[in-house]
């Protein structure tokens, strides 16, 4: 017997739609995904009352990306303020920090009302910014490069929960999901260029600042590639964490030592929670680095930067570490490890923290139970 010529063509499309159905399912399975807090649904849909108003739209920001430092002048320590050019900082980008915060108010705005000009207002801002090609200069200085990493984490991260929410509020808005994360693709191509393969002794908070943004933009994007550069660029960094859980680079600040160990703690939190999300536990790296880093921030917060003067011989400035709003790695870093009962105690007094660098309500995200109030920064 033989087969019949006319079957061949059926069993060969059958092969191929067997072939594509499994290439379907496989891609599928390895779609990257955020931590469970970014798959809430909004909270109430309201209609009538209190009717929302949308900030006017910030100029998207296409120049230059050469900026002052707020350190200019100071020594190789850049610790010290420099309030004339903190000012000209601040006024040159103005637009783009303001662009940040607007966006992650009004999507949190959006996840506790649902009102659909909220959520107009969001799409609306961030595809001005993207038709505009908005921070993709590639004229740029350090402090240039640094602002591109900050607001793409900040409105990648923010966009996430649009993105992933069980309400599914992109679902008639595909095309503006589109632009925008077409955007987002391009601004982390250049976040990586801007910050790959630095030497080691210029690998600092910024870099690990620069990872979470291509993290949050991974996962937005659904790029392997960028998720595994992201976990990299973490190793790096849990590699720097020395044995007492100091990283060198950080006690170079001098008198601000402990604040920029605190600093260099949320977007280190932020990615194992992520990689931990997709399956890439990171908490072991380096014999549990990023645990003995939150550790000897807690307790050089507690002993007011005691053991980081015994170390670099400055007293720290402490103004900072005043600030609720700079423990909001707290929330991600209490879901990876066991926090004891005092740490717990404390950050529960510190909620709810609001970060927009981190894209909004961390505790609604990793702690809702616990959620309580307006207080805390956005």
């Amino acid at each position: 017997m033989h087969t019949p010529k006319l079957m061949l063509p059926t069993l060969l499309s059958l092969a191929v739609l067997s072939a594509a159905a499994f290439a379907t399912s496989a891609s599928a399975a390895s779609n990257l995904v955020p931590p469970q807090g970014y798959y809430e649904g909004v909270e109430k849909f309201k209609t009538g009352e209190n009717k929302f108003t949308c900030e006017a739209t910030p100029q998207p920001y296409t120049g230059s990306l050469q900026f002052r430092s707020k350190y200019e002048g100071s020594d190789k320590a850049r610790a010290t303020l420099n309030t004339v050019s903190e000012k000209a900082f601040r006024d040159s980008t103005k637009d783009i920090t303001t662009m940040e915060r607007n966006t992650a108010k009004v999507v949190m705005q959006y996840m506790r009302d649902g009102r659909p000009e909220q959520l107009d207002c969001a799409l609306g801002m961030l595809t001005t910014w993207a038709r505009a090609d908005a921070l993709e200069s590639t004229d740029f200085n350090h402090t240039g490069k640094s602002m591109r990493k900050w607001a793409l984490g900040s409105m990648s991260s923010s966009y996430l929960r649009l993105k992933f929410s069980e309400s599914h509020p992109l679902a008639t808005r595909q095309q503006d999901a589109q632009v925008i994360e077409a955007w987002f693709s391009k601004l982390a191509d250049q976040v990586v260029s801007d910050w790959n393969n630095l030497p080691l002794d210029k690998t600092n908070n910024h870099s690990y600042w620069a990872a979470w943004s291509v993290m949050s933009t991974a996962v937005a994007t659904n790029r392997r590639d960028l998720f595994d550069w992201s976990v990299k660029e973490f190793k790096i960094a849990a590699n720097q964490i020395d044995p007492q859980g100091f990283l060198p680079n950080e006690l170079k600040r001098k008198q601000r030592a402990l604040a920029y160990h605190n600093y260099a703690l949320p977007p280190l939190a932020m990615i194992a929670s992520f990689a931990q999300a997709n399956g890439v536990d990171l908490r072991q790296e380096n014999n549990g680095a990023l645990k003995r880093l939150g550790d000897r921030v807690l307790a050089g917060v507690k002993d007011s930067g005691n053991e980081f003067q015994a170390r670099d011989g400055e007293k720290q400035d402490m103004t900072d570490l005043k600030t609720d709003m700079k423990f909001a790695w707290l929330e991600p870093y209490c879901s990876l490890y066991d926090c004891g009962p005092d740490v717990l105690d404390q950050k529960h007094k510190m909620q709810p923290f609001k970060n927009f660098r981190l894209g909004g309500d961390l505790t609604r995200t990793y702690d809702p139970s616990h959620e309580k109030g307006e207080k805390g920064g956005s």
